[in-house]
């Protein structure tokens, strides 16, 4: 199976296949369509007149997957229309989760206790990159979902995991991520926000920032301190429209109110709400991060190379195959070579990128612990997604500058690759203390 390979014509395309010919399926023989195992807790059954994803009959591996999953794409159209806004994105997100769910292709990966239909998490990867490469869903929105419902199915209590659950996979509600503060970002267990008891309550006072879609979401995974240190940081599933929560959207320099500022002003939280136990939070948060790094990883990378073949076909270089060079030239290109070295040079990025993240794809589908190891994948996409919109900068001059062209937020929001979740600067400090076993100085 080749990872990604450059299409006959003009354009690279991300051959999107994982393996399934090791011997064994992935699982284990099992029909991912079980009998009676339908939960239909969203409030809408999956078998949609006209939209069935009933796949009885297939095992639930990645090929067979895939090729049902572009089948029932094909037929039913989820293009995103004109209204290419931040509420219009939000909008569409919802509008494609209602439509795989209802459909049945959300469900597959998930448990049946949260509404779905089992099956190996690498069906959860192919679905978001199918998402990504047909451009239905801005993928990094698409991709919260692989971060938060994982973390609430693991340290919930089971009953509020079943019931709330579904609502984020259907569509019916967004969540966000309450980690970072004004002085804790990449150092995390600096964190202030404070959660004092109250009676069977937990009573939350502080302030988040860089939270992704908070005036969208219904429910935040929050980090509060509830004594010293590490083992004093407890996690909630808090709900956003409670007494006290004032949400303020950030402009950033591409022009996206995506993040926001979120306060904490004695905000009542049920006791049931706890996410594991009293000071389980950092445990909570370091298992959660890895999720940030695998299967999202992959879907933005799905979506890089859709970005690549369109550099591609407004660029001047030839139909003839490209041959990637060390390093993409910094300086204006000034000749049809030139442009084919830095194509081929951002192509070569993505594809190690791609190829990192399919062995870290291929260890969470086989149960693995992800790690610190996580941070070579980081420092790979962040580094990918910059050369990859640095390129687009060189081969189209004056489209950034002076044009209102798409491209402008685009690489302007990559400028951020190498900063959000966890600096460049951080993620080569763990490999190098963590993975390498270097000193600290």
């Amino acid at each position: 199976m080749n990872i990604a390979e450059a299409s006959p014509a003009r354009g690279f395309r991300a051959d999107t296949g994982f393996r399934t010919d090791t011997g064994s399926r992935t699982d284990t023989g099992s029909r991912a369509d079980t009998a009676g195992s339908r939960a239909d807790t969203a409030g809408s059954r999956a078998d949609t007149a006209g939209s069935r994803a009933d796949t009885a009959g297939f095992r639930a591996d990645a090929a067979g997957f895939r090729a049902g999953l572009r089948d029932w794409l094909d037929d039913h159209d989820l293009s995103p229309g004109p209204d290419r806004s931040l509420d219009g994105q939000v909008g569409q997100l919802a509008r494609v989760r209602r439509a795989l769910w209802d459909a049945g292709w959300m469900r597959y990966g998930w448990p049946a206790e949260v509404g779905g239909r089992g099956g190996p998490a690498v069906l959860r990867a192919v679905l978001g990159e199918e998402v990504a490469s047909r451009d239905l869903a801005e993928p990094g929105l698409y991709s919260m979902v692989e971060v938060l419902a994982p973390t609430v199915i693991s340290y919930a209590r089971p009953p509020l995991a079943a019931e709330l659950v579904p609502r984020l996979l259907a569509g019916l509600e967004q969540w966000c991520q309450g980690f970072s503060e004004p002085g804790s970002g990449s150092d995390l267990a600096s964190l202030v926000t404070r959660a004092v008891p109250r009676g069977d309550d937990w009573v939350v006072s502080g302030q988040k920032v860089w939270t992704s879609l908070a005036q969208y979401a219904a429910r935040c995974v929050l980090l509060a301190r509830t004594a010293p240190g590490h083992g004093g940081i407890t996690a909630f599933l808090a709900d956003m429209d409670a007494p006290g929560v004032t949400v303020r959207p950030l402009r950033t320099m591409h022009g996206v109110d995506e993040f926001a500022e979120v306060f904490f002003d004695d905000v009542v939280v049920p006791g049931g709400r706890i996410l594991g136990r009293p000071g389980d939070g950092w445990r909570v948060a370091t298992d959660l991060l890895p999720y940030e790094r695998s299967t999202c990883f992959w879907h933005r990378i799905a979506y890089l190379y859709t970005r690549l073949d369109r550099l591609l076909a407004s660029s001047s270089v030839p139909s003839a195959p490209l041959v990637p060079s060390a390093s993409a030239p910094s300086a204006p290109l000034a000749s049809a070579s030139d442009e084919a070295a830095a194509l081929g040079a951002a192509y070569l990025a993505l594809h190690t990128a791609r190829c990192r993240s399919l062995v870290t794809q291929r260890r969470l589908a086989a149960g693995e612990r992800l790690g610190p190891e996580t941070s070579v994948d980081k420092v790979l996409l962040a580094t990918a997604e910059q050369q990859l919109f640095d390129t687009v900068r060189d081969l189209l001059p004056g489209v950034l500058e002076l044009t209102d062209s798409p491209w402008r937020p685009e690489y302007l929001f990559s400028r951020a690759a190498t900063i959000y979740g966890g600096t460049a600067e951080i993620q080569r400090n763990i490999i190098a203390r963590r993975l390498l076993g270097l000193g600290k100085e």
